[in-house]
């Protein structure tokens, strides 16, 4: 008769459970672990659209993928850029005065009682105001207004919202209450109401202010001063020739002759956006590349989680159809940009030049030079593409990640089921195991006894 040491109840329930549960859990932790890799793979090309649409919206905010230079002859006059829209030539200007901020000061104000603060109106030229309750400026509540609590009363006063900045200052031995207007032009000039205010020190002081900075409009002329055309503006940037922004610095001597600003085509700045393309570009399809890949079955490299995917596949079909596309009888080819045979772009800049010298407008026609505001040329149409799979909404990664998420909700639940029957019949087997533990101890004690009998 066999020892009862020979027969384990736990040991043998758990093999005996898990043999009976073995093929259900093989097919469940495939189908688990291929649910995984599939969330997994969904982040990943979401993270690679999601940067390929952020190239796309940065070359799109540039309004313009074809880039222009711009500058004055003399820089100390200002500075010049040129965006989408420019057009290569030469401009003069004469720069007559430059806008300035109204700026006024007032020398050695009295600290004064409390008593004699009040309501104070700083009004500005263009209509503005806000009011100043120089009666509650005590923040130290000393009993004593100072220049710092009026000038904080102004800055912190409830309209003001940039209106007017007063600081304290010192110079040479004068302490001076200064107010600075917050923008420029002849409208920036500042003035206070103090009617409000008691007669005494602080308002015969605050009613002599000395003129720092005067308040005064730009005024540039289109050609020779006199002659040319007058322009008048409260700020220092000029916008008066398309796709050209010009802000004057320095005003020149009268008689000067005019300086000369000059739009030139910048074809370094416009190769690196093309290359900046062509780098998004062949990232995503890198990307693409390796969640498609077949693998290799000779060396043990498992295919990706999209390689019979046949919507992955058919978007990066259509991202190759669409920057093959013609826009105003000129393609990415046109402009040096070619693919080889596994799709991977690159770009001639010697082509790109060369074209952009014949067909000046037509790389912004292609790339869409309104960019993704109203989805046109090549960065609309890709964007347009790319949102079908990223929106939030309805988008094709939501719509699988959804699935799959309802998918490994589903494979959880079976789990849980499956643990249940394995947990049932590692019970049964652990009763049954333990009783028959149970009777072979019986029958080894009954078969010792009758041992002794037959010995004695």
């Amino acid at each position: 008769m066999a020892d009862s040491s020979t027969i384990d109840p736990t040991s043998m329930a758990q093999s005996l459970a898990t043999a009976y549960t073995q093929a259900a859990q093989t097919q469940l932790t495939t189908e688990t672990n291929n649910a995984q890799s599939t969330s997994t793979a969904l982040t990943q090309l979401q993270t690679a659209l999601s940067t390929f649409s952020s190239a796309l919206d940065t070359l799109s905010a540039k309004q313009g993928v074809a880039q222009y230079s711009a500058g004055f002859s003399d820089s100390t006059v200002g500075s010049a850029t040129a965006t989408a829209g420019a057009q290569p030539g030469s401009y003069s200007f004469f720069v007559e005065q430059i806008a300035t901020a109204n700026q006024v000061s007032f020398a050695n104000l009295p600290a004064v009682p409390v008593a004699q603060g009040g309501p104070v109106v700083v009004k500005l030229a263009d209509g503005s105001s806000f009011n100043v309750d120089l009666a509650a400026a005590d923040q130290n509540g000393d009993g004593t207004l100072s220049q710092a609590e009026i000038a904080r009363a102004i800055n912190l006063a409830t309209d003001n919202q940039g209106k007017v900045t007063a600081m304290v200052m010192s110079v040479g031995g004068q302490t001076q209450l200064v107010l600075s207007a917050g923008s420029t032009g002849a409208s920036s000039a500042i003035s206070l109401d103090l009617s409000g205010l008691p007669a005494g020190a602080l308002k015969d002081s605050l009613s002599a202010p000395k003129q720092l900075v005067a308040a005064q409009d730009a005024v540039v002329w289109l050609g020779d001063q006199g002659t040319g055309t007058r322009i008048q503006q409260a700020s220092n940037t000029v916008t008066a020739i398309p796709g050209v922004t010009m802000n004057f610095t320095h005003a020149q001597a009268s008689g000067s002759s005019p300086v000369t600003l000059t739009v030139a085509s910048d074809s370094s700045g416009t190769a690196s956006n093309v290359q900046s393309f062509v780098d998004a570009y062949n990232a995503l399809q890198k990307s693409l590349d390796t969640l498609t890949s077949t693998g290799d079955s000779t060396n043990g490299v498992a295919a990706a989680a999209f390689a019979s995917d046949s919507g992955v596949r058919a978007l990066r079909d259509r991202l190759a159809s669409l920057i093959r596309q013609n826009v105003g009888g000129v393609s990415l080819m046109s402009y040096g940009v070619t693919a080889d045979r596994d799709g991977k772009l690159s770009l001639d800049s010697t082509k790109l030049k060369n074209t952009l010298a014949a067909k000046p407008d037509g790389l912004d026609q292609l790339f869409g030079n309104t960019g993704l505001v109203t989805s046109s040329g090549l960065l609309g149409s890709l964007s347009k593409y790319a949102d079908t799979w990223l929106n939030t909404t309805s988008g094709q990664i939501k719509t699988r990640q959804d699935t799959v998420q309802a998918q490994q909700k589903d494979l959880a639940s079976k789990q849980t089921q499956l643990d249940d029957r394995y947990n049932q019949a590692y019970q049964r087997y652990l009763k049954q195991y333990t009783a028959l533990q149970t009777l072979q101890s019986q029958m080894s004690q009954t078969s010792s006894i009758f041992s002794n009998l037959s010995t004695s």
